[in-house]
């Protein structure tokens, strides 16, 4: 009897990291077809309109010369017309045969027309053999081609009816024109062959920038698609719109990538910060099942690992409204207030706070203080840094609580006598959970100065950090409403 066979087992780890691989994996580019393509469309449109700009260019040049040309042939003859009407007018026929034959005599150019005719139709003077074919209407303009002198030529011609029954017609040869204006659309044509020529070369070096551009914009987006956030479009360093796009990109890549190490600062803090209680409530909970010789115990010990899981809810809240705060969700209730009785009404409460600690807090609020804002933000926003100035400052020193406009922007003040922050903890001092050496055995979780910041940035202003020597100013920043002039309310005790 034959064996059944038996499947090999399968390594599911391998498995999935084949997949894991072959998703980081990048995948093949499909060429898109050459007319769909972005900088061919670009260049295209660019060649039409250089083209038909040529083209309207070259039209009118050779339509206003050719124009010309032509006006000034049937000024000359409608000139030399009314110049033989004239001798006609005052000394008749034979007049008008003399002057006709002085003009053929002194015409050097040879390229007069002239022929007059009884009503029969036959010949009086002139240099046409015979009357032209197809001129059948007077005071009209023909051109046509005509017989002189036993030579072909091309003539502009008009008929005028006199007042005896003959008719005079009057011409110029216009070959040499005709030859002209050849020549001009000769020229005009090879001009335009020239600026399409031109025009295509252009087109091809704005679709190789075009594409160079956008390429390295794509190049970059794909390998941040693929995980690598260190990848930045490069700067060519003219100053052009392109490289005002790539600064707009770097920044963007810049302000993601601090969101993603924030992600992963606040995940690693979140995880470390709040282990500690979290343990210390189960341990307690797990002792008092074990050892509650009462209920009192039990009770006692349930209340302390209430406490623990209170501080834990209370995170979680901080970080909440800082995440609300930062999306812009409050800005639906800002409205205008005045900051003068919002800062005197806190002055009031921590001046009793701060004697009770032994401390001096020392007042300055110039108003009124205008400003677009949520009213329960800023005393968050202002109360959480004189709580951290109340934390840190020794017994008998000074805090510092001022409010002032200077330059169009409120400025709000606090500083302590403390430790304050090193030189390099500050720029980190406003992250989620970072707290400061000075600052590891003191109560808190790291999210106040979050939150201030957060505030300050909603309300388009800034918190800044600076040294007190000793100590900590922190100065928040904001734009006002127009004002009138200040009123300066000051405070010590």
């Amino acid at each position: 009897m034959n064996a059944k066979a038996v499947p090999a087992p399968v390594d599911s780890k391998a498995m999935l990291r084949a997949r894991i691989e072959a998703d980081l994996e990048p995948h093949p580019r499909r060429r898109k077809p050459f007319i769909r393509s972005a900088g061919v469309r670009f260049a295209v449109v660019y060649a039409t309109i250089f083209g038909l700009s040529a083209f309207a260019l070259a039209f009118s040049l050779w339509y206003a010369t050719a124009g010309l040309l032509q006006r000034q042939v049937e000024i000359a003859i409608r000139n030399d017309a009314t110049a033989l009407a004239d001798h006609f007018s005052i000394g008749g026929l034979p007049s008008l045969v003399d002057a006709i034959n002085g003009r053929l005599a002194e015409n050097l150019d040879g390229d007069a027309i002239y022929l007059l005719v009884d009503p029969l139709g036959n010949r009086i003077t002139g240099n046409l053999d015979q009357w032209p074919n197809g001129l059948d209407q007077v005071d009209t303009w023909y051109e046509l081609p005509v017989m002189r002198k036993g030579v072909h030529s091309q003539a502009l011609l008009r008929a005028y009816a006199l007042e005896d029954g003959n008719q005079l017609l009057v011409g110029r040869d216009v070959r040499s024109r005709t030859e002209l204006r050849e020549l001009l659309r000769d020229g005009l044509i090879w001009a335009m062959a020239i600026m399409v020529a031109l025009g295509l070369l252009g087109a091809i070096v704005i679709r190789s920038m075009f594409r160079r551009m956008i390429q390295d914009i794509s190049t970059t987006t794909r390998a941040i698609s693929r995980g690598d956030l260190s990848r930045r479009v490069n700067i060519s360093g003219n100053g052009d719109e392109f490289d005002e796009l790539a600064d707009n990109i770097n920044d963007m890549l810049d302000r993601i990538t601090r969101l993603m190490d924030g992600v992963r600062e606040v995940s690693n803090s979140i995880a470390h910060d709040l282990r500690t209680p979290i343990t210390r409530a189960r341990a307690r909970l797990e002792d008092a099942a074990l050892r509650a010789g009462s209920e009192d115990e039990l009770r006692s010990a349930i209340e302390r690992a209430t406490i623990d899981l209170d501080a834990i809810i209370a995170v979680f809240q901080a970080l909440l409204r800082i995440a609300e705060i930062e999306a812009g969700a409050r800005r639906s209730a800002f409205a205008e207030i005045d900051l003068v009785p919002l800062l005197t009404d806190i002055d009031e409460l921590y001046h009793d706070v701060a004697e009770e600690r032994g401390l001096r807090l020392e007042t300055l609020i110039a108003g009124p203080l205008p400003l677009w804002g949520d009213r329960e933000l800023i005393q968050q926003a202002i109360t959480n840094l004189l709580d951290d100035a109340l934390k840190f400052s020794a017994s008998g020193t000074t805090i510092t609580f001022s409010a002032k406009l200077v330059e169009a922007m409120i400025v709000i003040t606090v500083a302590d006598r403390g430790p304050g922050i090193a030189d390099a903890d500050r720029d980190r001092a406003t992250d989620r959970f970072f707290r400061a050496e000075s600052a590891r055995n003191t109560a808190g979780s790291g999210l106040g100065l979050a939150l201030v910041a957060a505030v300050a940035q909603v309300h388009n202003g800034n918190l800044r950090l600076l040294d007190n020597h000793p100590g900590l100013r922190a100065i928040i920043t904001c734009p006002t409403l127009k004002t009138e002039p200040l009123e300066v309310k000051a405070r010590k005790k």
